[in-house]
């Protein structure tokens, strides 16, 4: 996968993101699926924004379902940030992975999702990836760039490589 797109300014990133993901769109408006891996991504290190996730995939499409996935160490402060964004909150009392593989397969064989974007760093999800790829699904990974897999970079149609300062790049399986 070669990068696509570089940028700074918030308004310049979400036009290139936007381009992009929109010359692959065509007329048809994709349905997403959108899943988090909490614990893996939602750290202050990785200054993980989910408004701008969703704003980023928003001209490629609508968010039809939006989960977050966290552990019982979750704080309330954070469950009700997650709340307060229009995402589902999912608590698990041990790993996330299982929870977020069994929605992501029900996202898989919903007719009504064609698109499975993922913000996760984890290897773990590689199998879903290409079980959704299987049957037709178009695939996002929005990860950190830090410890991001790279089994799970090149599973995916598209990743979003999230770096530090707000910036990213992004790589598409398909040029043009």
């Amino acid at each position: 996968m070669v990068p696509r797109e570089v940028a700074g300014s918030l308004k310049d990133r979400l036009g290139s993101i936007r381009s992009y993901f929109g010359k692959r769109r065509g007329r048809k408006r994709r349905r997403i699926a959108l899943l988090v891996d909490g614990p893996n991504m939602l750290r202050k290190e990785f200054e993980i924004d989910l408004g701008e996730i969703k704003e980023m995939l928003r001209d490629f499409g609508d968010i039809r379902v939006g989960k977050v996935f966290l552990n019982q160490f979750a704080s309330e402060k954070l469950i009700q940030a997650v709340e307060n964004q229009g995402f589902e909150v999912i608590i698990s009392t041990s790993d996330v992975d299982v929870p977020m593989a069994i929605a992501g397969m029900e996202m898989i064989y919903n007719d009504n999702i064609d698109t499975l974007a993922l913000v996760t760093r984890d290897t773990d999800f590689k199998p879903l990836v290409l079980k959704a790829r299987e049957r037709g699904k178009t695939t996002i990974i929005f990860g950190a760039e830090e410890g991001l897999s790279n089994a799970l970079r090149n599973a995916a149609d598209y990743v979003v490589v999230l770096k530090k300062n707000k910036e990213f790049e992004v790589f598409g399986a398909e040029e043009g």
